[in-house]
């Protein structure tokens, strides 16, 4: 499993506006790119109400694993999709490389077979600013400026009372 990569401001651009794109054409309301350790990347749509969107990363995340785990359990290496069908919302979970996951919510008036359609082709686009993402940040070190270090110790400062 690859860390995370960095998430950069055109980065977040491109996974929104492809986001964006893909819930138009395959009529779901809500989609997450997430890490398989649950993490968010990018979102777009609007969820159901009341829902944590963290807690249903994690949650689908871990999904994912057990269902991983299934498929190693019966020879296949892994199932690259996880539907879960309710009687408001169905959940459709698909891998996008080894590292990342797109979660879709849609209505019961929405086929699972157009946002099927629609996340395969999408899950090739994320996998591609996915692998440029994670190049640009082997390419590029990290680098602090002055500023950046004043603004961390302002944020790590020492506020406990040293009066005994």
């Amino acid at each position: 499993m690859q860390s995370t990569p960095i998430v950069t401001i055109a980065a977040a651009e491109k996974f929104l506006k492809t986001l964006e794109e893909f819930l138009n054409h395959s009529e779901a309301f809500f989609a997450l790119i997430i890490d398989r350790g649950g993490t968010i990347l990018s979102q777009s749509g609007r969820p159901p109400d009341g829902t944590d969107i963290t807690i249903l990363a994690a949650l689908a995340a871990g999904s994912f694993a057990a269902t991983r785990e299934l498929a190693t359990r019966v020879g296949e290496s892994e199932f690259n999709a996880l539907y879960q069908q309710g009687s408001h919302f169905h959940i459709l979970m698909n891998a996008v490389d080894d590292d990342t996951m797109l979660v879709t919510i849609f209505s019961t008036q929405t086929t699972v077979g157009l946002v099927r359609f629609y996340s395969a082709r999408t899950s090739e686009q994320i996998a591609i600013q996915m692998q440029e993402l994670r190049a640009d940040c082997v390419d590029a070190p990290l680098v602090f400026t002055e500023a950046d270090l004043n603004t961390a110790s302002q944020i790590f400062r020492d506020t406990t009372d040293k009066a005994v």
